[in-house]
């Protein structure tokens, strides 16, 4: 197949665009993975519904979803400094790999990649974050989000009006050049719920498992941090919190000595699920979340490393899906694959008309806690 080349120059981004699809084939030289365990039916049914796809569809993307976070993964600390960032294309086809050297292209097209040139690198939109994270609370508590956007590669600041988030930007005194504002209509909230039901409880609170672990011989779960604090009680497992974070983060976990952990989320219709690893998933990529509310429902991830002010607090380091969820759904899986990404924090919307829905990432909750996530 013939690569199509392009040169696109526009505000602070210039484009290489290379038309190679994210396919086996795409880069003789790109490292492949072992073909993974055909996904249940219950996930590809579930991202059928919720994607829109046919299953054919569905375990095209998800093979190319693989490959693209093997990809991601090996190019990250081979650009080093000047990795930008990496999203997949609408379908999924394609990994698009920022870099503000352009010497480097082609060692991103080796991995079946496409480059595109910044402005900024990852590491300095982050920077971004970490300033407008450190804002005065006056300004950061009439912002609703914040975000670092790498398929602009810039970071996105979006309150009820434009005016409250040019205060944030301009409280916390970063370049402006990086910054996009925009008002919005989204006001996140937690997801838990003060009603009974499934999964387990904390008091007369309901929240949701997120993944099976064990510290050392000590099995249990973790979840969201706004559900219980160190010392909070369960029931259904029985267990009691280790640790808490939040505002800040937004991650927990419990210790429930006499259960049996198992790789599992429960899927469509009651089927499992098997958790293989925890390697994040790039933006672009399809991912499902389980809850105790609304079950199993599908989306794609939109942004990573976002900051979300609840009335609670803010919470930083979150990622943003298309994924819709529902009160009680707090600190249930979020899966890519068969990849565990992280546990449900809070959001905008619901199951009925659609909605946003934010995750704590698993890795960091992991590594807070020195725990070990049970896979099969």
């Amino acid at each position: 197949m013939l690569s199509k080349r392009c040169a696109l120059v526009g505000g602070a981004i210039l484009a290489v665009c290379l038309a190679t699809p994210l396919s086996p084939a795409a880069a003789d030289t790109a490292p492949q993975a072992a073909a993974p365990p055909t996904a249940p039916p219950s996930m590809i049914d579930a991202l059928e519904r919720d994607l829109g796809l046919s299953e054919a569809q569905v375990i095209t993307r998800l093979a190319n979803e693989e490959r693209a976070a093997a990809a991601e993964a090996s190019l990250t600390p081979a650009l080093g400094d000047s990795f930008g960032g990496a999203w997949l294309n609408d379908d999924a086809s394609k990994l698009m790999v920022a870099t503000t050297d352009p010497a480097t292209a082609p060692s991103i097209e080796a991995q079946g990649a496409q480059p595109v040139v910044v402005q900024r690198s990852l590491a300095q939109l982050n920077g971004v974050m970490q300033q407008l994270d450190a804002a005065p609370r006056r300004a950061t508590a009439k912002a609703s989000l914040w975000f670092v956007d790498v398929k602009t590669n810039t970071v996105s600041v979006q309150a009820p009006t434009v005016q409250a988030a040019e205060a944030l930007v301009a409280a916390a005194g970063v370049d402006r050049s990086a910054v996009v504002v925009s008002a919005t209509a989204e006001q996140p909230t937690t997801f838990i719920n003060i009603i009974g039901g499934a999964a387990y409880y904390i008091g007369s609170s309901r929240c949701s498992v997120g993944f099976s672990v064990t510290r050392g011989t000590t099995p249990g779960f973790v979840t969201a941090g706004h559900c219980g604090r160190a010392g909070s009680r369960t029931t259904s497992p029985t267990g009691t919190f280790q640790g808490s974070s939040f505002p800040g983060n937004d991650y927990a976990w419990v210790a429930a000595p006499g259960n049996t952990v198992t790789p599992y989320v429960r899927g469509s219709g009651g089927a499992n699920v098997t958790v293989r690893g925890s390697t994040q998933a790039s933006v672009g990529a399809s991912i499902c979340r389980s809850g105790s509310t609304t079950g199993w429902r599908c989306g794609t991830i939109q942004q990573h490393n976002a900051t979300v002010r609840y009335a609670q607090g803010t919470v930083t380091g979150l990622t943003r899906t298309s994924a819709c969820a529902q009160p009680g759904d707090s600190g249930g899986s979020f899966i890519s694959g068969n990849q565990a990404q992280g546990m449900t924090s809070g959001g905008s919307g619901n199951c009925t008309t659609g909605g946003t829905t934010y995750h704590q990432p698993v890795n960091e909750a992991l590594g807070a806690y020195g725990l070990t996530l049970t896979t099969g």
